[in-house]
């Protein structure tokens, strides 16, 4: 095993640059080691390459050819150095000043300039901006403009590779400014209590935006972070590439022997604005010319000079043979056709293919189950299907989950793929999009579907828009045990499912019955994309009926007519179809279509036009609250595309507009379902 040695240089603090090196002399000592002169060359070339491109950004930008740029220049050698340290293979999570991360895992430049100016050549076929972008070809993995989530997803690829025993490093970026966010925390908590081989690399340039780091925090070092997690730290010259190459070297090699997280810090400096239209005139020239001194490409060149590895010609000719294939790409790039826009291409790439078929049970054997045990059934059958399916949530591995759904699942499938996760939710969302990434199949457990607004960004920014943004899918199932009725109150009642609904690119499932729950979360995980499981909490016990033994599937977008009538079209999904029943039990004169909608995203508007234009009435139940919810929207659909058929107005009736109460008295009265039978009869007889 190598053995990494940490030694912390000495930096002082400065009034707007927290970590200063004490001389402002070039001292930067490059140490040749091992390295042979084809290495030396090799890393020249790297970080010579990024800066060449950025030059000529610059003098397209001012010419109007390109829109917006955002600089890495002086952050050259942490890009290249560490990409170059690792195996090809191994994945990378850059941020918005890693141009170098791209070129060196050399990606095409003509498709990478296509990229930035939003060609259908580029990688996000123009959905998206710069490096905003992955690419499964060269084990990259796009940044979304939140920053810190993207340590979760790494967290999740270096789980796969640790759970396919592979011995792979994973690499994130973060800024210093980034690191500030919860996502910092709660990744590399995950990673060091999961021991994930996982490199988090944070590049120090002393500025978030215009927020100088002192006003970002307050410790020296990031690497001090280090002990509070119980992980190895290190912290390097991120303006020296032989530094930065070497210690990601004997890092990644480490790990991959000896699985588990390092902290690294790169000191260094952004010499040009955040994007080139914010300017810089918030950094005092006095600290930009103490950093122009310590130029990374300048630098390293006068060092290869004087060790004799390169001479002046033939850097002249390495600069002109780069500045020439840059200038042909960005020209080839240029001349390709602009975009034309097409809704059928945009709505296609919402969603990755699924083509769904249907499973049938093997043999007629049957079970009374209750839902939460068909819910257990279908998870059961799933990880016995998918031997790649992992299973992560709050409590669930011996403790078998609050609601005991996963009781008995480490007995049968391990630790490995039943893991307890700390209570970091925007974390492991992240990791089930890691996952994904890895070829592998995730289902996260919101303890109570409440508590998934701590994990929005990761669900509605990165689970929702990878596969539109670069084709990348998220074959995630987030479970949610939602509803009330149960005095739980305001933070454990919740019926959230329209915060879902709005977002294109997530699916919401929402059965009612014990059949339907299974055969739609096996079908959640055949899906490849991210799916919402709605569970109603009060239906886990209460509701009963015979079910398959066998595994089956139940196609998204279908909904299930469970009663038949003329007067009425009832419209509802969860709970909302018992309170029906209940309704139409004890009204038996008034003769309705009760329609169960089953999964709001797709959603089965045939079935429902259908039936309003036989009963001329519609009504919409949901237990949640009334203003924008999903019945609000049914509400437009039926008019827009039934008003002619229409004899009275479209009703809704949904829970009163308040967080949901603890006491029953209170609760009882936010509930719709006490009111609906008397809008029913007012509908009928209009």
């Amino acid at each position: 095993m190598i053995k990494i040695i940490f030694q912390k240089q000495s930096y002082i603090k400065s009034s707007n640059f927290a970590l200063q090196k004490k001389s402002t002399k070039l001292l930067m000592e490059f140490k040749r080691r091992k390295y042979s002169d084809k290495t030396l060359v090799n890393l020249y070339k790297g970080v010579l390459k990024p800066r060449l491109i950025e030059e000529k950004m610059m003098i397209l930008l001012r010419q109007g050819r390109i829109s917006k740029w955002f600089s890495g220049v002086g952050q050259e050698a942490i890009s290249v150095g560490a990409t170059m340290a690792l195996e090809s293979d191994e994945y990378i999570l850059p941020m918005l000043r890693n141009l170098g991360v791209f070129t060196s895992r050399e990606i095409p430049l003509q498709r990478l300039f296509s990229q930035f100016q939003g060609k259908m050549n580029g990688f996000t076929k123009g959905r998206d901006r710069s490096f905003h972008f992955g690419s499964k070809e060269h084990h990259i993995v796009g940044m979304i403009s939140h920053l810190g989530p993207q340590l979760g997803v790494a967290d999740g690829i270096a789980l796969g590779k640790l759970l396919k025993k592979e011995k792979k490093v994973t690499l994130v970026f973060s800024g210093d400014g980034g690191a500030s966010e919860g996502d910092f925390h709660e990744s590399i908590n995950t990673a060091a209590v999961w021991s994930l081989p996982v490199i988090f690399l944070i590049e120090n340039n002393g500025y978030g935006l215009s927020t100088p780091s002192k006003e970002q925090f307050v410790f020296k070092n990031f690497i001090d972070k280090g002990i509070g997690y119980g992980i190895e730290t290190e912290l390097i010259d991120g303006n020296n590439i032989l530094e930065v190459y070497d210690k990601i070297s004997q890092i990644a090699a480490s790990i991959r022997e000896n699985p588990r997280p390092v902290l690294v810090e790169c000191i260094t400096f952004r010499m040009r604005g955040h994007e080139e239209a914010s300017g810089i005139k918030y950094i005092p020239q006095e600290l930009i010319d103490e950093w122009k001194l310590k130029d990374p490409v300048v630098n390293y060149e006068k060092y290869l000079l004087s060790e004799k590895v390169l001479n002046e010609k033939e850097i002249k000719g390495i600069k002109e043979e780069l500045k020439s294939e840059i200038s042909e790409e960005w020209e080839k790039a240029y001349a390709e056709e602009n975009i034309v826009a097409n809704i059928t291409t945009e709505l296609s790439d919402v969603y990755a293919p699924f083509n769904f078929k249907e499973t049938l049970p093997l043999s007629p054997a049957k079970t009374e189950k209750r839902l939460i045990d068909a819910i257990s059934d279908g998870l059961r059958q799933s990880m016995e299907k998918y031997s790649e399916l992992v299973l992560m949530g709050q409590d669930i591995a011996d403790y078998g989950g609050v609601f005991k759904i996963t009781d008995g699942f480490v007995a049968q499938f391990g630790k490995q793929r039943v893991r307890n996760t700390p209570l970091c939710e925007s974390a492991i969302l992240g990791v089930g999009l890691g996952l994904a990434i890895n070829g592998q199949k995730a289902m996260v457990e919101m303890q109570f579907a409440d508590f998934v607004s701590e994990g929005m960004t990761q669900i509605c920014n990165n689970l929702a828009k990878i596969h539109y943004r670069w084709g990348q899918n998220a074959d995630v199932v987030v479970r949610m045990p939602t509803g009330g009725g149960m005095a739980a109150g305001p933070f454990h009642s919740q019926s959230n499912e329209a915060w879902f609904t709005q977002v294109p690119g997530l699916k919401v499932v929402y059965p009612a019955f014990p059949y339907d729950a299974k055969g739609l979360l096996t079908t959640s995980f055949e899906d490849p994309n991210p799916v919402l499981f709605f569970e109603h909490k009060g239906l886990y016990r209460s509701v009963k009926e015979e079910i398959p033994t066998d595994y089956y599937t139940i196609e998204f977008g279908k909904a299930n007519l469970i009663r038949e009538g003329s007067a009425v079209t009832i419209v509802t999904y969860g709970m909302g179809v018992h309170w029906a029943i209940k309704s139409l039990d004890e009204n038996p004169e008034i003769s309705a279509d009760l329609i169960d909608l089953r999964t709001l995203v797709p959603l089965d508007t045939e079935t429902i036009y259908a039936s309003v234009k036989k009963t001329n009435r519609v009504i919409i139940l949901h237990e949640a609250t009334l203003f924008n919810g999903l019945g609000g929207e049914l509400s437009a659909l039926i008019n827009e595309n039934c008003f002619e058929f229409l004899d009275a107005p479209v009703k809704r009736v949904a829970s009163i507009d308040t967080p949901v109460p603890f006491v029953s008295q209170l609760e009882n009265q936010f509930m719709p379902n006490e009111r609906f039978t008397k809008e029913l009869i007012n509908l009928v007889n209009y």
